[in-house]
């Protein structure tokens, strides 16, 4: 019966802790109590670069006798959620798809299609632009 009491207390100087679990574990070292405590603190926010759009190929014979690779297929998407919104351009998803090209670290886009698409899941219209990401040696 002694134990009880004791159990009691050690759970009531505990409380709830031992439920939660960190979401994430901090690694530096504990800042100065006589300063900001994030002064030490790594940087969590670094600004990205301004990516300028890869250049548009609308058809492969502007690529002959360039050297070129490959990198892969680009999307670029916009998206109308409902009809008040102002509507989709396929101006806008081209840029979308150039700018995804320009983080794959490519220079070049040859565009395969574009088109207006409707009863999307989530989007009344939308406008697609797929194509082939390039690095195109000048």
């Amino acid at each position: 019966m002694r134990a009880l009491p004791v159990f009691i207390l050690v759970l009531s100087l505990t409380g709830c802790s031992w439920l939660h679990t960190p979401t994430e574990t901090r690694t530096t070292s504990a800042a100065p109590a006589s300063g900001n405590p994030f002064k030490n603190a790594p940087a969590t926010h670094k600004s990205r670069p301004s990516a300028s759009p890869a250049k548009l190929y609308k058809n492969a014979e502007e690529l002959v006798g360039k050297p070129f690779r490959d990198l892969g297929e680009v999307y670029g998407s916009t998206c109308q959620v409902n009809l008040q919104d102002a509507p989709p351009s396929i101006s806008s998803a081209r840029r979308n798809m150039q700018l995804r090209a320009a983080g794959m670290k490519g220079n070049a886009v040859l565009l395969h299609q574009c088109e207006m698409v409707r009863a999307v899941a989530g989007c009344y219209q939308q406008a697609v632009c797929q194509g082939t990401a390039l690095s195109v040696s000048q």
